[in-house]
């Protein structure tokens, strides 16, 4: 037997567990995995279908299937990534974001390098696939269609659809963010956030859909998410009078990429930052 581990929900009312290492740890590049986690790439991995099991909170999930019949689950409170159970080949996968204890394996390979987003250069040197690897003999979506770019408009939406928005005004900032809220929160090694100022940020369709976390002890902490898809979705903080946008959710190439890494005191020991944009132990000074 491996070593357990275990993982959770951003709000905490999802837990489970399985047997370690993670297997197959991969970073995924497609659009879907983007719209999802709100970040440049995801990172998932599985334990064998034998070992998982839930600790609490199973009926809190939600699951989201698109046409194509791919399945996402995610906790319906906090907006976090969960796994439901479900095994594909004896297999249950989880994103590496929400663990609380280390994987026991270090991500192994990129997959749909191709769909990588055009803001995103991948850095370090793991091999790179433009869709699977060869060997797994599963079906290939096609990325969703995009319409023409508009003028002075960057654009958004969920991964359902049901939610879109715009950003019209200047870019203030991209950061990624390696904190271990934002890690449980998006499910992924590091959120990529884009800050504008609030009133340039705006929802054209879907709203209602909108639903938020806060951590009860932050300050600011919020997460945003789709109610429908679990995607996560822009948020406006009045407070501090700037919209904070997870680039994953764009549809548009803003044309710039992230400046720093922040909170990198905090990164995932399993996630090595292999480019060279400046890093701050916490927050930016």
């Amino acid at each position: 037997m491996g070593d357990v581990i275990r993982g959770s929900c951003l709000c905490g009312d999802v837990a489970w567990e399985g047997e370690g290492p993670l297997l197959w740890l991969h970073h995924c590049h497609c659009s879907r995995c983007r719209k999802a986690n709100g970040t440049p790439f995801a990172t998932v991995g599985a334990v064998p279908e034998q070992s998982f099991r839930h600790l609490r909170g199973r009926d809190a999930i939600v699951r989201w299937e698109s046409g194509s019949g791919a399945v996402r689950a995610f906790c319906g409170r906090c907006g976090s990534a969960a796994p439901d159970g479900t095994a594909t080949l004896g297999l249950v996968f989880m994103a590496a974001g929400t663990l609380d204890d280390g994987p026991g394996s270090r991500p192994e390979l990129h997959i749909f390098a191709a769909s990588k987003a055009p803001w995103y250069e991948i850095p370090d040197a793991l091999p790179r696939h433009d869709a699977y690897p060869p060997g797994i003999d599963a079906p290939v979506l096609p990325d969703p269609p995009r319409s023409a770019p508009k003028p002075g408009v960057l654009r958004g939406s969920c991964l359902c659809g049901g939610v879109a928005y715009e950003v019209r005004g200047a870019i203030q900032a991209i950061r990624n963010c390696h904190c271990a809220r934002c890690r449980k929160a998006r499910g992924a090694a590091h959120a990529s956030n884009l800050v504008v100022a609030a009133d340039a940020l705006r929802f054209v369709r879907g709203e209602p859909l909108l639903r938020s976390y806060k951590i009860p002890e932050a300050r600011f902490f919020t997460q945003v998410f789709c109610g429908t898809c679990g995607a996560k979705l822009p948020r406006v903080d009045r407070e501090r009078g700037i919209g904070v946008v997870p680039m994953g959710s764009l549809d548009d190439d803003p044309g710039r990429a992230p400046d720093h890494h922040i909170f990198v005191g905090s990164k995932a020991p399993w996630f090595e930052i292999a480019d060279d944009l400046p890093q701050h132990p916490e927050a930016q000074k």
